[in-house]
């Protein structure tokens, strides 16, 4: 039992030192997340209709 009272003593003083993310960083990170996957999501459907095309006139 006095283990598991030093485990959650550790664990609790361990949580107070992490420091979370402010609500601004995880909307910017959100943002850029977000950005980045359209972006590379786009280039790869032009790609791809690129391909597609060539393909069906070769054929």
């Amino acid at each position: 039992m006095e283990k598991l009272k030093s485990y959650y003593q550790h664990a609790k003083i361990e949580l107070s030192k992490v420091i979370f993310p402010t609500q601004d960083q995880i909307r910017n990170a959100f943002i850029s997340v977000f950005v980045v996957v359209t972006v590379v999501s786009l280039f790869l459907a032009i790609i791809d209709m690129i391909m597609s095309y060539t393909l069906s006139n070769i054929i």
